[in-house]
């Protein structure tokens, strides 16, 4: 068991600041594809993305963590703010120094690279790129506005705290493995012996909740940026079905489900996220989908691989009627 120990310049919280890392979910989400017993929570993301997994570099994908959850350190790199684009963090995983990325490959898997991570380096790295930037569309890209809105609540919660009962206070709720004293922030490493200080003179601390962790962590050496690495608040909720009710009049014209639907489209969606949302099918989410559309009453625009469907005009003022009706 070891520490690492952040000591804040003057105790001044203007050296803390709160990032979410789209790069940081999606690799710290591959632990929960190797060992899904282990994040129970996302099991019902996992099953709707079952289907997605063969058209996807599984080999490459998996050689990025190990059996202990180690992902390499040049992925999960410190964002630089709550609105982080994973186009930038990816653009700056091509441009990490060569003998970077092969200590911290070699770190994760200290026994032998696997087949997906030996050969000329450019390749290797252009093929993980090309694998993550797939599992993002596939997989990451119709659901991330849900969990971008986790975590960014989890930053709204963080700031009340500091507000209303100070950086301790803010500090102790992150994780029991994380504490504040003296000016000192400390995190306890789960895997690793031996203790760690950095000044975050200069640098700063960043603070980035993730949806695939139960503890806390931060980088072991005192050469890397200052960051902390936390499970945010409202995990739990994350796939849970949402029921939307429609109006007796709506279900009357459409039946149950279109009428669900064409209620819960208020914002844009995919046919994947409503899906899950809605707790059925994509299959059947599509079909239903195509109806609305043609009948005028819902609008489609396309979006990198996803089609986005938001209630049109007539849309809404069916569902508006269908409510005073039903009042």
């Amino acid at each position: 068991m070891g520490w690492m120990h952040y000591e804040l310049a003057g105790m001044d919280l203007a050296d803390v600041r709160f990032a979410v890392s789209p790069l940081n979910e999606l690799v710290l989400s591959l632990r929960a594809w190797r060992d899904p017993g282990r994040f129970p929570v996302h099991l019902p993301w996992l099953r709707r993305v079952q289907e997605a997994r063969p058209t996807l570099d599984g080999e490459m994908l998996l050689a990025l963590t190990n059996d202990v959850m180690w992902t390499p350190d040049f992925l999960t790199p410190r964002p630089g703010s709550p609105l982080t684009r994973l186009d930038d963090e990816l653009a700056g995983v091509a441009a990490v120094d060569d003998a970077v990325v092969l200590h911290d490959l070699a770190a994760v898997h200290p026994g032998g690279l696997p087949a997906p991570l030996r050969g000329p380096l450019p390749r290797v790295r252009r093929r993980m790129l090309d694998a993550l930037t797939g599992y993002w569309d596939a997989c990451f890209a119709p659901v991330w506005p849900r969990m971008r809105a986790v975590l960014q609540a989890d930053v709204v919660h963080r700031g009340t705290v500091i507000s209303a009962r100070g950086a301790g206070a803010m500090f102790a709720d992150l994780s029991p493995r994380v504490s504040f004293a003296d000016g000192v922030v400390s995190v306890r490493l789960g895997t690793l012996s031996g203790e760690f200080h950095r000044s975050t003179t200069g640098a700063g601390l960043t603070l980035v909740p993730t949806l695939f962790t139960r503890a806390a962590s931060a980088p072991i050496s005192p050469e890397e940026p200052p960051m902390i690495m936390y499970g945010a608040r409202g995990t739990g909720t994350l796939w849970q079905a949402e029921r939307h009710v429609a109006g007796d009049a709506l279900v009357a014209v459409l039946g149950r489900a279109r009428a669900g639907l064409l209620t819960a489209l208020e914002q844009p969606a995919s046919s994947t996220d409503l899906a899950r949302r809605l707790d059925v099918t994509t299959s059947a989410v599509n079909q239903h989908l195509r109806v609305l559309r043609d009948a005028g009453l819902l609008t489609s625009a396309r979006s990198g691989r996803s089609v986005l469907y938001l209630r049109s005009e007539v849309g809404d003022a069916l569902v508006g009627g269908s409510g005073r009706e039903a009042r």
